[in-house]
């Protein structure tokens, strides 16, 4: 959708919403999901650490309810609109009467088209209008609304969501009283605080300090995706996690080689100057509890956190791998997706083990790079707005493989195994560019896809209607597209991701072949998952 055109549809959307009325059109939209059961074994963790997760969880819930509230507005008034029960369980897996995994379409009649800004601002609001309007309009954490005089005025998170974010700083308290670990309860304690006062830097340098905790929390609002007017808004959302001690043992050398990774970049020098702070950290987890943002369309299977530029820059980040999830996805998306269109003589090569290294590397890759422009424009997600999460995936898929290639190359990795990397990769970006062009990592893929394809890094056999990976032309197509990456974020270069998003980030028509093929067989898209404590026996 064209800037020039958003104030129409918001209008639409704001004149529609407030009594929206069912669809008759597609049924069974539910299947695009499979379900999938979050549990794991609780036995690790000490008895206080299970009184622990059902307090984490309720407060996971409450922020589930402000997520609806940031995306769409009155939920309950959205669902008892509707009768059809497909329809309504599919609007309860969105967030909202648009389809995440369909570039946002609407599929409740007489609802238009999602607002760039979803529910962060008035329905009639402009980019041009935000852009320059008073700083606190573009906080992370404020709502923005008008006055009686028609202006924009930001309303503090800790203000507009008041009651609720009371009552889960009240439950991160009383989950803090239970923690044996002391990193742990001094994150949920400033955690706890940051909801009543508005600043989340304390908490975000406190979850960093955490390193032998068993149980673990990510709570608050936190991602910017939701946001696609500006990328400004920070998303509510939750994950409660259960560490698995002897993967993330595997894992623990790889955050020490983040140093002269980054000095290899494929870019110059002035590009990858900063450096990362050292205590970055690499786990593994399964899931228990998902909430808001996070489970909303498309699932998140991995996480980089903190954002703040300032928290990674002294401390680095730490990087969840969500095992659980990730093997279900492996299982019920990536494998039938392979056998439909990667060749034959390369399937042996889609393992498990390269999908969680890809996935893995993926978000050690956040901390390559640069975090702030080389020349006075800000930080990159400042400069490069809307599409700065975009990219940002963009660079984390390509610069995960690089990690995974250069390590082979100094005897960190297992050479044998990195063409299972290679074809796992092209495999995953079928994957990932179901989830629509409404998502930033949606987006990524189908850059990276029309890149790799003008590069020749695939093969296409017309006969068998299979792609087959080209290893050194796609090793080359990898540096090609970090450096013009790399260099576009250092640079803040708006007006080329813009032009680059345009001509590159949609899906071309071979890619949209090979799709169709994928959803004729009804290979499902994405996850829905059973969860809470009934799931888990508590």
């Amino acid at each position: 959708m064209k800037y020039s055109t958003a104030l129409l549809f918001c209008l639409l959307f704001f004149a529609c919403k407030q009594e929206p009325s069912e669809s008759i059109s597609e049924a069974n939209l539910s299947d695009k999901y499979t379900s999938f059961q979050l549990t794991t074994d609780l036995s690790a963790l000490s008895a206080n650490e299970r009184k622990m997760i059902p307090l984490l969880i309720e407060a996971a819930e409450i922020m589930d309810g402000l997520f609806w509230q940031q995306a769409y507005g009155d939920k309950n008034a959205l669902l008892e609109s509707l009768s059809d029960a497909d329809i309504k369980n599919f609007a309860e897996i969105n967030y909202g009467p648009w389809d995440r995994l369909e570039g946002n379409a609407s599929f409740v009649e007489g609802v238009g088209d999602k607002p760039l800004g979803a529910n962060y601002y008035p329905a009639d609001v402009t980019k041009e209008e935000v852009e320059e309007a008073d700083a606190s309009i573009r906080s992370l954490y404020t709502m923005v609304r008008r006055d009686n005089a028609g202006k924009l005025t930001a309303i503090p998170y800790s203000e507009y969501f008041k009651e609720d974010l009371e009552k889960a700083s009240g439950l991160l308290t009383q989950a803090a009283e239970y923690a044996d670990d002391p990193g742990l309860k001094n994150y949920l304690t400033t955690r706890a605080a940051a909801f009543l006062s508005n600043e989340y830097f304390e908490s975000d340098m406190a979850w960093m300090d955490m390193t032998e905790n068993g149980l673990d929390v990510v709570i608050g609002p936190i991602e910017t995706y939701e946001d696609q007017l500006i990328g400004a808004k920070a998303a509510f959302e939750a994950y409660v996690l259960v560490k698995d001690k002897a993967w993330s043992a595997r894992l623990a050398k790889y955050a020490s080689l983040l140093p002269a990774l980054q000095k290899g970049l494929p870019v110059d020098e002035k590009y990858k100057a900063e450096e990362a702070g050292s205590n970055s950290q690499l786990n593994a987890y399964d899931v228990v509890y998902y909430a808001g943002d996070c489970n909303s369309g498309s699932k998140t299977i991995a996480i980089n956190l903190p954002n703040d530029e300032k928290v990674q820059l002294a401390k680095g980040s730490r990087r969840l791998q969500l095992k659980n999830a990730m093997q279900a996805k492996f299982d019920k998306i990536l494998v039938p997706i392979s056998k439909e269109l990667i060749a034959d003589d390369q399937q042996d090569n889609i393992t498990f083990d390269a999908f969680f290294g890809n996935t893995m590397f993926h978000e050690v890759a956040h901390g390559l790079g640069i975090k702030n422009t080389i020349n006075g424009k800000g930080t990159v997600r400042e400069a490069l707005k809307e599409h700065a999460s975009a990219l940002e995936e963009g660079k984390a898929d390509i610069l995960g493989l690089y990690m995974i290639t250069k390590m082979a190359e100094t005897g960190d990795f297992p050479e044998d195994q990195l063409m299972d990397n290679y074809v796992t990769f092209l495999a995953g970006i079928f994957r990932s560019t179901r989830f629509g062009a409404s998502s930033a990592h949606g987006k990524a893929n189908m850059l990276r896809f029309n890149y790799f394809q003008e590069n020749e890094a695939f093969n296409f056999d017309e006969e068998t209607g299979k792609y087959s990976v080209d290893f050194e032309k796609m090793k080359a197509a990898m540096n090609g597209l970090s450096e013009l990456i790399l260099t576009i974020q250092g640079d803040g270069d708006y007006a080329q991701i813009d032009a680059l998003m345009k001509e590159k980030g949609k899906v071309s028509q071979d890619l949209q072949n090979a799709l169709d093929r994928v959803n004729e067989k009804g290979i499902p898209v994405d996850i829905v998952f059973e969860q809470g404590t009934d799931v888990l026996g508590l």
